[in-house]
C-alpha cells in the first residue's frame, strides 16, 4: 500500500521531537466537510443544533479550551453557513471541494498550517463531547512515549464498521485497518479507532503527502500514515478512552438526542457540583 519512504525523504529534526512536551505549540485541524445524509436533513451534519449551539462548536471549543494557536476548519459542504455560524481570529477555514477521503482533507491543510510548528490536534466536526481533561490526557501519552503520532482508541465488545488497531507485542501499533480492508483476524480486534490524533507537524504533512487510495473505497485515508510511522521505526501510540460515548459520531437523529441527553446530565452533573461542593 505505501512507497519506499527513507529518513532523508522526511528530515523532521527528531531530536526536536524527542525533548517535546505537552507545553509544545499546538494547532487543530477539524474535519467538518461532510453532508451527513443518515440525518434525513438538507442541513450540514455539524451544523444541528445540540443543546443550543452548532455540533461544530463543540470541537472548536475544545480546541481552544486546550490551548491551540490556530484552529483549521475544513469545510466542504454549505461551507458558507458553516463560516457564518462560528467566528474566530483563531479559525482558518481550509476548502475540501471533492470529499476524497480523511487524509486529503488533511493534506489540504499544509498551506494554511505550513509556518506552524509544534503538535497538531486531529478533531472530528460531528465528535462533540470530547472533554479537555482527554485531550490533556491523549498528549500527556504521546509526550511520554514520544511518539510522532497518537491516536485516541476506545474498546467496543462488538466493533463491527470501525477501523480496527493493529499492534505489535510491545503495544505499538503497526497500522489501522479499516473493516472492509480487514483480514478476518484483524475484525476480532476490539480497539477501535476514534478519529481523534496527536501528531507532530513536520511529520503530519509529510505523511500524508504519501498517502495513495489503494483501498476498498478508493479514498485517501488518513489512518495510513499510522503505517507509515510504524515503517520508518517511529513511534505510533494509542491512547485507549475508558468512556466511548465521548468519541461518539452524531450520523444519525437519535445520535443527536442521545447526544442532547448526554449534555443535559453533564450540566446537571456541574450544577449540582458547584452548590454542593461536598458530594
Amino acid at each position: 500500500m505505501l512507497g519506499d519512504l527513507s529518513r532523508d525523504d522526511v528530515a523532521m529534526e527528531m531530536d526536536e521531537m524527542k525533548n517535546n512536551d505537552k507545553n509544545t505549540k499546538l494547532a487543530t485541524i477539524i474535519l467538518a466537510a461532510g453532508k451527513g445524509t443518515r440525518m434525513r436533513s438538507d442541513l450540514a451534519k455539524v451544523l444541528h443544533p445540540l443543546y443550543g449551539k452548532p455540533m461544530v462548536a463543540y470541537p472548536i471549543e475544545l480546541a481552544r479550551t486546550v490551548g491551540s494557536e490556530i484552529i483549521a476548519v475544513i469545510v466542504g459542504h454549505q461551507a458558507d453557513k458553516i463560516k457564518e455560524s462560528i467566528k474566530g481570529d483563531d479559525l482558518v477555514f481550509v476548502h475540501q471541494e471533492q470529499q476524497l477521503g480523511t487524509g486529503h482533507a488533511v493534506l489540504r491543510c499544509r498551506d494554511a498550517l505550513q509556518a506552524f510548528q509544534g503538535q497538531i490536534l486531529i478533531l472530528c466536526g460531528d465528535v462533540p463531547l470530547l472533554l479537555p481533561a482527554t485531550i490533556e490526557a491523549l498528549r500527556d501519552e504521546h509526550v511520554s512515549h514520544q511518539a510522532v503520532v497518537t491516536v485516541l482508541t476506545t474498546l467496543f465488545d462488538d466493533p463491527t464498521g470501525y477501523g480496527r488497531v493493529v499492534k505489535n507485542e510491545s503495544d505499538t501499533i503497526l497500522k489501522i485497518v479499516e473493516e472492509r480492508d480487514a483480514t478476518d483476524e484483524e475484525r476480532k480486534i476490539k480497539e477501535i479507532n476514534s478519529g481523534i490524533y496527536c501528531v507532530e507537524s513536520k511529520f503530519l504533512f509529510e505523511a500524508v503527502g504519501r498517502i495513495n487510495n489503494d483501498n476498498a473505497q478508493g479514498e485517501y485515508y488518513l489512518t495510513d500514515i499510522l503505517e507509515i510511522a510504524s515503517g520508518m521505526n517511529y513511534t505510533a501510540q494509542s491512547f485507549i478512552l475508558d468512556d466511548p460515548l465521548e468519541v461518539m459520531g452524531i450520523n444519525t437523529v437519535e445520535d443527536l438526542e442521545k447526544a442532547n441527553r448526554i449534555m443535559e446530565e453533564r450540566r446537571r452533573r456541574n450544577f449540582l457540583a458547584k452548590e454542593n461542593p461536598k458530594l
